[in-house]
């Protein structure tokens, strides 16, 4: 049976991939490896992509100390966290939903991707995965831990419909990002992309651009939004802590005038709301040591 659904399989094969995602497709796996829950109970963040109670998409960090998501048997993981208040997750995982989970360990380039289905538990959420598995180290800036300060108070949020300027230069130094999308029947996913600064475009107040990069040949972000334009991105202020999140919508692209060096297509995505917590967060990390293989 194929791990993948009619927009992942689509995007497959008009890259000329579908052969390779059919092999890479086989590390796929319902249940939790023991490598996996040792990885995950080093980590003291994890990105999570829903949607809201509206259907719009979102990612946000979740954070705590290292050991706060831990898996409780083969096929689930508790993490005794919550997204803080004022991210639109904070309402959307108070019921049971359907979740995409990526944990990143920057310090040695490595990820790994869980989805599944969350559900509200006393310490914070309960998933139950149905899908697991890891991703190559490919454009993963590195960078270090600087501090962990659980107590700090967060600023309130900013809301808006459109970057203001300094919100537009955060975007256009970015070097990572987070992405939310989910396939036809709400199965979402939360994946990694990264790159040089400036690889995330900046078009207008509303409108943003990023290439896709050769990667896995999976194409699960593309596949679904190949069928569901609605997408979310998260942008980490990494030395800060602090976030901005973006829902939307997002397009494939296959004009090649609108490809940078190294883009197989490009997604534009326009944006119907910001979210951001600005200058202050518990998690802090040094500067960023930029991949050696991105173009």
């Amino acid at each position: 049976m194929s791990h993948f659904h009619s927009g992942e399989v689509a995007v497959q094969q008009r890259m000329g991939q579908a052969h390779i995602a059919d092999r890479v497709g086989r590390m796929i796996r319902a249940d939790i490896p023991d490598i996996a829950a040792g990885f995950l109970a080093e980590q003291p963040m994890v990105v999570i992509a829903a949607a809201d109670l509206d259907g719009r998409m979102w990612a946000g960090a979740v954070v705590g100390s290292p050991g706060f998501v831990h898996v409780v048997d083969a096929e689930t993981i508790a993490i005794d966290a919550f997204p803080a208040a004022g991210d639109p997750l904070h309402e959307a995982l108070a019921r049971p939903a359907r979740i995409g989970m990526i944990a990143l360990q920057p310090e040695r380039r490595r990820r790994m991707r869980v989805n599944g289905f969350a559900a509200p538990a006393e310490a914070g959420l309960r998933i139950t995965v149905e899908q697991v598995y890891s991703n190559c180290p490919k454009y993963i800036s590195r960078r270090q831990i600087e501090s962990y300060r659980p107590d700090i108070d967060l600023p309130a949020p900013r809301h808006g419909t459109e970057l203001d300027a300094r919100q537009r230069a955060l975007t256009a130094a970015a070097d990572a990002f987070f992405a939310a999308t989910a396939d036809t029947d709400g199965n979402a996913d939360a994946s990694h992309r990264g790159g040089n600064p400036g690889f995330l475009q900046v078009l207008s107040p509303t409108r943003l651009r990023w290439p896709d990069y050769q990667g896995n040949s999976m194409f699960m972000t593309l596949g679904n939004i190949a069928v569901n334009p609605r997408c979310g991105i998260l942008i980490p202020e990494w030395t800060t802590g602090g976030t901005l999140q973006l829902t939307g919508t997002a397009e494939l692209s296959w004009a090649p005038e609108t490809f940078t060096a190294g883009a197989q297509c490009s997604i534009d995505f326009t944006i119907t709301e910001v979210i951001e917590i600005h200058g202050a967060g518990p998690l802090r990390w040094g500067p960023a040591e930029l991949s050696p293989v991105n173009p």
